[in-house]
């Protein structure tokens, strides 16, 4: 593998000095993780000092270590990059990354649906030319220089992740991206804790135009009651193009048609004035919408439209983001549908409506386990609430409620409807396997600091293998 940087870039980048004349394959910040050939930056955070894994990380394959001060009892020949501060020479080699690659550079954004659209467009771009993209969900302010400093200089197509929780965030990471071309997925009701209204959420969004330059393209959901608002943003910052994707009759990138399934979906889309076919190979309307956006992305680029589209149909899911498991339950087997990464009311939405598609095997029964959906605001017990009605309308045949929040849910639910409801994902883990018969379908899916993946480990504990089809 080619260097990714030497011992003298990384120090002309950063403004530090290099020790030992080392080159590294990669960048970690992580001693648990890091691969061989990696150079470790040892940040310091509020809780923990990566100072103190320096050792474990070059003795886990590290090539050298970036630091602020040198620790004590390290070997004089330890190769080392010493920097003032190690963040700040993070973003700096992040920044330098982005101005020696050649490539066409995408930002994605949105409420909901970031890696869901990142992972898949980063897969679609590999069918046009090498293509470098954020790692999970590295969407923060030490994510995305990672990511940048991450880019190896060949890169045709880079593939970046911006999120936020608070106002001013999305802008200072653009800046770092400088992206060509900015995907906002949707704008829906998350982070209300931190935001007065949803409006205010689709402002801090629009901050992605803020690091991109008149010729950028912004590509945005002209299904989403915010669209023009974004779009008067992007005209604002001076972007030449602005394109919008969805079933709107107005939108550049347009659904035609569209069959969902059970574990699939087809489509039709009219790109730009091109009708493009293709298949999903994973379920959900939301699937559908992610892909146009896609697709726009990919044409602003100028990718193959075509061929982008052909690579949806070996689109995998994710584990906690819609994978699907067989799990072993008294008498037999059932099936687990691992949604259990994140939730806003948006994509618990959509995952009722994925597992109401669902056919259980004969005898079985359309489960749904949610978890509190966190940073709402005092419209949480409202949002809640609101999951009643989606919930009947798919036709689910049991909900479990985990966290303060489901409570409200649980009481808003008719009678039939209600499993049980727990405090915690763990006390509901025993409550659940208990609970489980042969041929139900259950779908695991609450915010990530409720902990639900708790649950699916618990239920994935026992013999498991990928569920077929």
């Amino acid at each position: 593998m080619s260097a990714l940087w030497t011992a003298a870039e990384a120090a002309a980048a950063t403004g530090g000095v290099a020790f030992g004349g080392w080159s590294a394959t990669g960048v970690s910040i992580d001693s648990r993780t890091i691969e061989p050939g990696d150079l470790f930056a040892a940040l310091a955070g509020p809780r923990v000092d990566g100072h103190d894994y320096i050792a474990a990380a070059l003795n886990n394959g590290g090539c050298a270590a970036m630091v602020q001060t040198r620790p004590p009892g390290l070997d004089e020949k330890t190769p080392l990059l010493l920097v003032k501060d190690t963040m700040a020479a993070l973003q700096a080699l992040g920044a330098a990354a982005r101005a020696r690659t050649r490539a066409a550079v995408i930002a994605v954004t949105g409420s909901v649906g970031k890696t869901g659209t990142k992972d898949p467009l980063r897969l679609a771009l590999t069918r046009s030319g090498t293509t470098h993209a954020s790692a999970g969900s590295l969407n923060n302010h030490w994510g995305v220089p990672l990511s940048l400093a991450r880019m190896p200089p060949d890169t045709q197509y880079g593939v970046f992740e911006l999120g936020m929780n608070h106002p001013g965030e999305i802008a200072a990471l653009s800046r770092q991206v400088r992206p060509d071309v900015a995907l906002i997925t949707t704008i829906e009701a998350t982070h209300l804790g931190y935001f007065p209204s949803v409006e205010a959420i689709a402002d801090a969004k629009a901050e992605i135009f803020l690091g991109m330059d008149r010729r950028g393209a912004a590509i945005l959901n002209h299904d989403n009651p915010h669209y023009e608002r974004l779009a008067a943003a992007a005209a604002d910052a001076g972007l030449a193009r602005i394109l919008g994707f969805g079933a709107h009759p107005d939108a550049a990138i347009r659904l035609v048609d569209c069959h969902l399934h059970a574990t699939a979906s087809a489509v039709t889309a009219l790109v730009l004035g091109e009708i493009v076919d293709y298949c999903i190979a994973t379920p959900g309307q939301h699937w559908v919408m992610n892909s146009l956006g896609i697709l726009g992305a990919v044409k602003a680029v100028g990718g193959d439209v075509g061929a982008a589209a052909a690579a949806f149909s070996s689109l995998k899911p994710m584990p906690g983001r819609g994978l699907r498991l067989r799990i072993a339950v008294s008498g037999g087997t059932a099936e687990l549908i691992d949604d259990s990464y994140n939730a806003s009311p948006a994509s618990m939405r959509a995952a009722v409506a994925v597992l109401g598609a669902s056919q259980p095997a004969p005898g079985g029964r359309r489960i749904a386990v949610l978890g509190d959906m966190l940073e709402l605001g005092q419209s949480a017990r409202a949002l809640h609430t609101a999951l009643a009605a989606p919930l009947v309308e798919a036709g689910i045949d049991l909900v479990f409620g985990v966290g303060p929040e489901m409570a409200a849910l649980m009481d808003a639910l008719p009678g039939k409807l209600r499993g049980g409801h727990e405090a915690s994902a763990a006390a509901m883990a025993e409550r659940l396997a208990a609970k489980l018969r042969p041929g139900d379908i259950v779908a695991i899916k609450g915010s990530h600091g409720i902990r639900m993946n708790e649950i699916v480990a618990r239920l994935a504990a026992a013999p498991a293998f990928a569920a077929k089809g």
